[in-house]
């Protein structure tokens, strides 16, 4: 079974919950699918076995010894990466999309595609089983096709060693990357929390959840901070039959848990929130 949890926004709580689901029961394939900023290894500290390279594009650079500044491709890029600069031809390193028009068309040969090949994808063991996750370096991209290959790999590793569960913390918002963690998941978790805002979020990220036909679980964080307005997202969800799995309290114990890199089930798994946090565990796997 695969479970993925997601928030429409940062700062939820996500993350905190989704170590909490990773050491509630068996051995499982626990993968960091929020390349952007992943995180939990930060919290599990796992066992290195491998480590690859992710190339997530191509970046255009120019030999000057080879230019003559003749600025076709500054006339054909379609991006507004390549510019003059007192007679020379630059290219923005950010602008640049990795197209390779540039390069095919230099009458002189002078334009080189160099790959972006910064960003890594980690597999090890870590202490409920095995571990999975990504790193996009900093400027890079494609986030989305790095979480496909943070996904494929959990998927090689759950095979491998026997694992029948692949829980995936991915990343806030709607965007490519969600929409790749989410993809052909058995579960989808949300965490929400008690401000405007946050409902908000969640309503469009369970219109996304839906165009995929996966069921869908909500859980509101840090609900007693505003019990009004966790009020009126357990009515939404109601009326659009959503299931509200539960409802978590603010507790500064979750904290407490993560200096000592920990869960709040490894923790104190007698909290309240521990102990809330068995019940929707079982609910959401039932």
């Amino acid at each position: 079974m695969e479970i993925a949890v997601i928030s429409g926004k940062g700062g939820t709580g996500k993350t905190s919950i989704t170590a909490s689901f990773a050491t509630l029961g068996g051995d499982v394939v626990l993968a960091d699918c929020d390349v952007d900023a992943a995180n939990m290894y930060l919290l599990f500290n796992p066992v290195h076995d491998e480590e690859s390279v992710f190339v997530s594009g191509h970046k255009a650079v120019i030999d000057y010894d080879l230019c003559t500044s003749c600025a076709l491709c500054m006339n054909y890029c379609r991006f507004d990466a390549i510019s003059e600069d007192r007679g020379r031809i630059v290219i923005s390193e950010i602008s640049c999309d990795g197209c390779f028009l540039c390069s095919r068309i230099c009458p002189e040969k002078a334009i080189t595609m160099v790959p972006d090949d910064k960003s890594r994808m980690y597999s090890g063991s870590f202490r409920k089983g095995r571990m999975v996750y990504g790193r996009l370096a900093p400027g890079e991209e494609n986030s989305g096709k790095l979480v496909n290959a943070v996904r494929e790999k959990a998927k090689q590793t759950a095979a491998q060693y026997g694992l029948e569960t692949i829980i995936i913390d991915g990343p806030p918002g709607i965007g490519c990357p969600v929409i790749s963690t989410i993809s052909g998941v058995d579960r989808v978790v949300i965490v929400t929390e008690a401000t405007r805002s946050a409902l908000s979020d969640m309503e469009r990220a369970v219109e996304v959840v839906r165009k995929f036909s996966i069921p869908a679980f909500v859980i509101i964080n840090k609900f007693d901070l505003n019990e009004s307005m966790s009020k009126e997202i357990e009515e939404w969800c109601a009326g659009n039959n959503v299931v509200v799995a539960g409802r978590l309290p603010f507790d500064r114990q979750i904290t407490e848990a993560m200096i000592e890199s920990k869960s709040i089930n490894e923790y104190n798994p007698e909290s309240e929130t521990g102990k809330k946090l068995r019940v929707i565990w079982n609910k959401i796997v039932s």
